[in-house]
């Protein structure tokens, strides 16, 4: 009798399983695309709300204080799926497998620039000559932007900017703006679509900065899940993204924000060169 009750029950617990699984939340993650962490979860959180709706999933989301901090999240399996930076994204693709399933589209573009903004009554005419023994701040060494991109571009013309600025890095973008627009620092990194939000959001005065170098065009931030994660979710949620519609984006994402499009294995290949370059990557 006790053998026949446990094969009857076989069946029960098989039922049980895909019931569970549909029960355990998503682990979405973001990293520190405004001020603060508050800004970011109320500026992100709808869209992953949309996600999670979209598969019929509860979830969770954490907000990582720095870029570096969401490679480790999705890297370790402590997220499933991450809107996250294009250097974020390679170090988590180069260190744990991850992939990246969309990019996401600004205004219309998938790609962005870096910046480097200063003071404005510098006497900056020729960039980075006439700005030599300046103060500067990057922004943290998992940014793109804020880090790998301009020291990729310094290395390119033999200039350490270790040596060749009074050099501070670590800071968050929003940090960057206020301490140049404040004169805490005479020039700091950051991005194009950064600078253009604090700007309309009265956070600073575009009399406040001068941008004195912009990198060429780079790919927009990836949507990544996890090496193992479910393939079955995996395409549920490529395609929930992929279906945003414009209008849906003003709904749901933050201000210009305008939707996905796929991503290919090359969309990130510039990033990776950087990186490379700069020995941040292995080169085998």
């Amino acid at each position: 009798m006790m053998k026949r009750r446990s094969l009857m029950a076989l069946p029960l617990a098989a039922l049980a399983a895909p019931a569970l699984a549909q029960t355990t939340p998503l682990r979405f993650a973001v990293g520190p695309f405004q001020p603060t962490a508050g800004d970011t979860r109320r500026a992100f959180a709808p869209f992953f709300a949309h996600l999670a709706q979209a598969l019929g999933r509860p979830h969770e989301l954490a907000v990582t204080t720095d870029w570096a901090g969401i490679a480790v999240a999705l890297g370790s399996g402590q997220a499933d799926c991450a809107w996250m930076g294009p250097w974020g994204f390679v170090l988590a693709r180069a260190r744990a497998g991850a992939e990246a399933v969309a990019t996401v589209l600004y205004q219309g573009r998938p790609t962005y620039h870096a910046i480097m903004i200063a003071r404005p009554d510098l006497p900056i005419t020729r960039f980075p000559e006439d700005a030599q023994g300046r103060s500067i701040s990057f922004a943290d060494a998992g940014s793109t932007s804020g880090w790998l991109i301009p020291h990729h571009w310094f290395m390119t013309r033999g200039i350490d900017p270790r040596s060749f600025f009074r050099y501070r890095d670590g800071a968050s973008h929003a940090a960057n703006v206020i301490s140049v627009a404040s004169g805490q620092v005479d020039l700091a990194t950051d991005f194009d679509r950064n600078l253009a939000a604090m700007i309309a959001a009265g956070r600073v005065r575009q009399d406040q900065v001068k941008v004195v170098w912009r990198s060429d065009p780079l790919p927009n931030d990836a949507l990544a899940v996890r090496r193992d994660f479910d393939p079955g979710l995996k395409a549920a949620i490529t395609q929930a993204a992929l279906a945003i519609t414009e209008a849906e984006a003003g709904q749901i994402m933050p201000p210009n924000y305008t939707g996905w499009v796929a991503a290919t294995p090359e969309t990130y290949a510039p990033i990776e060169a950087a990186g490379r370059a700069l020995g941040r990557l292995s080169t085998a």
